[in-house]
């Protein structure tokens, strides 16, 4: 029977010492109740909150880390089928594939913008994750050479992928403490990559023909004692692969099946742009850990880190912004002031389409708990009342001479409560679309 955070809590420690990443031995039971934390981060659990508290709080899908410290990438850790649930935790990884046989200057056209690629939406940098190291040629010295000038030119982590276990360990050597991912182990060779993975302290990708064979082979490699694993179940076509996810998830997550319980990588290679596009989203939707693409092409990668970002944005806390005044181009005492939401998307395209018009002025943004504008105004979160409050707390009176406050024309309906509320302004209702700021800035700049 699973166990509440109360259960959980009465089996801890009761320090509140912190050491486990959370402030409080109550919140730390609550985390594994949800599973979202596991026991092994208390350093004083006991024997008996081990056996107890252990299977019970266990993540389903295992919480796996690859390279660097300064550039690690966290997959797994689920504990939902559907977003809408609670969440999905930790975003798809984007992984770019190269090959040996690549010569060293098509490898560094491929490494600089992987290192540079970076997207900026609303506050938010999307970046590439990681690269995959192919190899190709089955030999040891264009791989470790490729290896090394891609780990050195990318600032990523590596994905190293080959079936030979004497090729990944002299790998392995170019790239002590980095923990790149071993791609793969088979039914083949499994003792031998495991034995790597143990010795180099590396994540390992299982790879297999079918479900079943998997299923054998993440047994027996966790009998060896390999504990960090990516599951690998190459499909002919998407739908197979689409449907390989959900029953793996499923089996993880509802079983609870523990040798599902790992994420999973999927390559989207070979493939014209347009059905990368397609495939990567489907897969980003359903349910991949690691996505490996062949391509750094601007047209492929824009939508499918907007996606990325959109899916794993948690909907139950929407992005925000800080609640404070700011300033849009130069604005001085006399500049227009407006007023909206602190959520993310909405700030980014007022101040965007602000900053288009030419005119500078303040924008005030106020806390709505990340709530669009008319959420906000329907929530109670967005009226005359609080507003008006918060204009007189952030000190804005004293900084402008300007009275005149320009509100988002979907809520029109605020306007004679914001003028019983901020005595001397006259409250000037924007327009609905902010498509349509700048125009309507530059009228009311004229008509001043």
């Amino acid at each position: 029977m699973a166990l509440t955070g109360l259960d959980i809590f009465k089996l801890l420690p009761k320090t509140n010492c912190g050491e486990c990443g959370v402030p409080t031995c109550m919140a730390f039971a609550m985390k594994l109740a949800a599973k979202n934390a596991e026991l092994s981060s208390c350093p004083y659990a006991s024997e008996e909150a081990m056996t107890k508290i252990g299977a019970a709080s266990k993540p389903p899908i295992r919480l796996v880390k690859i390279g660097p410290v300064e550039h690690e990438v966290q997959v797994g850790n689920e504990t939902v089928i559907f977003r809408h649930e609670k969440t999905f935790v930790h975003q798809t990884a984007i992984a770019i594939a190269v090959s040996d046989i690549d010569p060293p200057v098509q490898l560094a056209h491929v490494a600089a913008p992987v290192r540079e690629y970076c997207l900026e939406r609303v506050g938010e940098q999307l970046k590439i994750d990681l690269v995959l190291v192919e190899n190709t040629t089955g030999e040891v010295a264009p791989f470790v050479a490729a290896v090394r000038e891609v780990a050195a030119s990318s600032g990523r982590g590596l994905i190293l992928s080959s079936s030979y276990p004497e090729v990944i360990e002299a790998a392995l050597q170019e790239l002590a403490g980095q923990r790149p991912l071993i791609h793969a182990a088979t039914p083949e060779n499994a003792e031998a990559m495991a034995a790597l993975a143990l010795k180099y302290g590396a994540p390992l990708a299982a790879r297999a023909d079918s479900l079943d064979e998997l299923a054998a082979l993440t047994i027996k490699l966790a009998g060896l004692g390999v504990q960090d694993l990516v599951l690998d179940l190459p499909a002919d076509n998407p739908a197979a692969t689409l449907q390989y996810n959900t029953i793996m998830r499923k089996a993880a997550l509802k079983g609870p099946y523990a040798p599902m319980g790992y994420p999973v990588l999927n390559c989207v290679t070979h493939r014209e742009l347009p059905d990368v596009v397609a495939d990567a989203a489907s897969l980003i939707c359903k349910y991949a850990s690691i996505l490996v693409l062949d391509t750094v092409a601007y047209q492929a990668l824009l939508p499918v880190m907007m996606l990325r970002q959109n899916i794993f944005t948690d909907p139950q806390k929407p992005i925000q912004v800080e609640p404070k005044v700011y300033p849009i181009g130069e604005p001085d005492e006399n500049s227009p002031v407006l007023v909206t939401t602190n959520f993310s998307l909405t700030y980014f395209i007022v101040s965007g389409e602000i900053e288009n018009s030419g005119v500078s002025a303040h924008l005030v943004i106020v806390e709505c708990e990340g709530m669009s504008v008319l959420t906000g105004w329907a929530a109670g979160k967005f009226t005359g009342e609080k507003i008006a409050a918060f204009i007189k707390q952030c000190g804005l009176e004293q900084q402008v001479k300007t009275r005149r406050l320009i509100i988002p024309g979907y809520v029109a309906q605020i306007s004679g409560e914001l003028e019983e509320n901020l005595p001397g302004w006259t409250i000037v209702v924007g327009p609905q679309e902010a498509s349509d700021l700048a125009p309507f800035l530059k009228l009311q700049a004229a008509a001043v």
